[in-house]
């Protein structure tokens, strides 16, 4: 064996192996395909370099990215530029974490089945929910998975979905719905959120599931006490996909009557790594528990009455026959919900506070400057936590616009007539605590003079 481990296979070690599985060529491999399906041309890829020459080539190509570090961003739908308390990746980095797979032998991955243990421990306290599984892979997929819940649980094949829910999530959403046999119901919005009278048409004997998200996508504060009973005076289940980080001044969903509270945990100490990976959570009361997607980690004592934490619940496919699996989910972001962990810790309860204030304070200060700026309205007129809608002068390119500002070191925010049609010339913002007065007061400056 060569010395080398890790290089790549040499021009030997490929003669050594096709002589083995007797065959004369790579391309001999390939026999069984049709030569008319097979790509014939050279990929049009560089020639192979050397470390520095790789290294430098990357670098090169990374720079090309407008990163959080060299432009104030004030984009989110979805992914938020947060601070990040420097421990988190600290932590993270560490092997016996980094390296960790799934523990399928609890006897010798207590630390990694801790870690998991204490991130459903802090999603329970912050969603004010019973329990909460190991995470998912996304929000997206968490709500999806909810709406799977819910028509098992109601016996019901009816989901009703608020507009104001991502419209991301909502694809997937109707991508799930299509394998499970569901009917998705959407309803329309009205200044920014749920129309409330749409909904209650809506909502009949047959809907297993309300979906509402709280902040929406627009930013703005669905009035859940209204929404609650509409919802369980059909013996219907109360969907909430929520933002954690405005858990921290808002009403935890197990408070408002929620049967099941979802959403991203990106905004807890993930960074958005333009695109993901992130981490979903998913919480249930009580009834739901045993049909709760992917796993929950138990906190136990073995013979001599020392702490210890076993898988308590997997109700997948992989542990038990496939009529009776709840979820077809096999995984879990164990290491992005760690990250979520080390923040929350790192945070406190007074921390996530102070965050959760100066992420109002700093867009609501940002909307009132926007909106002085001749042509530009604030469209709706609900509560917001930091996103909010502006509507732009007639005939404004948003995308024009977006560029001009990229230039001055400013990523704009989201086009939102690329989702709703009927929303053309308007503009998703997100402020967050990472955003000077200096960069809120630039960036409206910018604004102006682009328009």
């Amino acid at each position: 064996m060569s010395k080398h481990r890790y290089l790549p296979m040499t021009e030997q070690d490929e003669a050594e192996m096709l002589k083995t599985i007797g065959v004369g060529s790579v391309q001999e491999l390939f026999a069984d395909i049709p030569p008319s399906i097979r790509y014939s041309g050279v990929l049009p890829i560089s020639g192979r370099l050397d470390e520095s020459a790789l290294l430098k080539h990357l670098r090169g190509l990374a720079d090309r990215n407008a990163d959080f570090e060299r432009h104030a961003c004030f984009l989110g739908a979805g992914l938020y530029d947060h601070h990040l308390p420097v421990v988190v990746n600290h932590v993270i980095s560490r092997s016996e974490f980094y390296t960790a797979y799934t523990p399928y032998q609890p006897e010798i991955s207590q630390g990694e089945l801790q870690a998991i243990f204490e991130f459903q421990s802090y999603i329970c306290e912050l969603t004010g929910m019973k329990v909460a599984n190991a995470s998912m892979y996304d929000g997206a997929t968490a709500l999806a998975e909810a709406a799977a819940l819910a028509s098992g649980a109601t016996k019901r094949k009816r989901v009703v979905v608020s507009r104001a829910v991502h419209p991301e999530a909502r694809e997937i959403l109707m991508t799930s719905a299509r394998g499970l046999g569901l009917q998705v119901v959407e309803v329309g919005c009205r200044d920014g959120v749920t129309d409330l009278a749409r909904l209650a048409e809506a909502v009949d004997d047959d809907t297993a599931a309300v979906l509402v998200q709280t902040p929406n996508f627009f930013g703005g504060l669905e009035d859940i006490r209204a929404i609650e009973p509409l919802v369980h005076a059909r013996q219907s289940l109360l969907v909430m996909s929520v933002n954690p980080m405005s858990l921290g001044l808002l009403e935890a969903p197990g408070e408002l009557g929620a049967d099941i509270a979802v959403g991203d945990a990106q905004p807890l100490g993930i960074p958005a790594s333009l695109g993901g990976p992130t981490c979903g959570f998913f919480a249930v009361s009580e009834p739901l528990m045993r049909r709760i997607p992917g796993r929950i980690v138990g906190q136990t004592t073995d013979r001599d009455g020392k702490r210890g934490f076993v898988l308590t619940l997997q109700a997948r496919e992989q542990h038990i026959r496939r009529e009776k699996a709840t979820s077809n989910i096999c995984s879990n972001q164990a290491l992005m919900a760690l990250s979520a962990s080390v923040y929350l810790s790192v945070m406190g309860k007074a921390g996530l506070i102070e965050v959760a204030r100066l992420n109002v304070r700093k867009s609501h200060y940002a909307a009132g400057r926007l909106a002085s700026v001749p042509g530009v309205t604030l469209p709706f007129g609900a509560p917001f936590f930091n996103e909010f809608v502006v509507k732009l002068p007639a005939g404004t390119d948003v995308t024009a616009l977006n560029a001009k500002l990229l230039q001055a070191g400013f990523i704009g925010g989201y086009d939102l007539g690329s989702a709703y049609p009927e929303l053309e010339g308007h503009v998703l913002l997100a402020v967050t605590e990472r955003r000077t007065k200096d960069e809120i007061d630039g960036f409206v400056r910018e604004t102006e003079a682009c328009l």
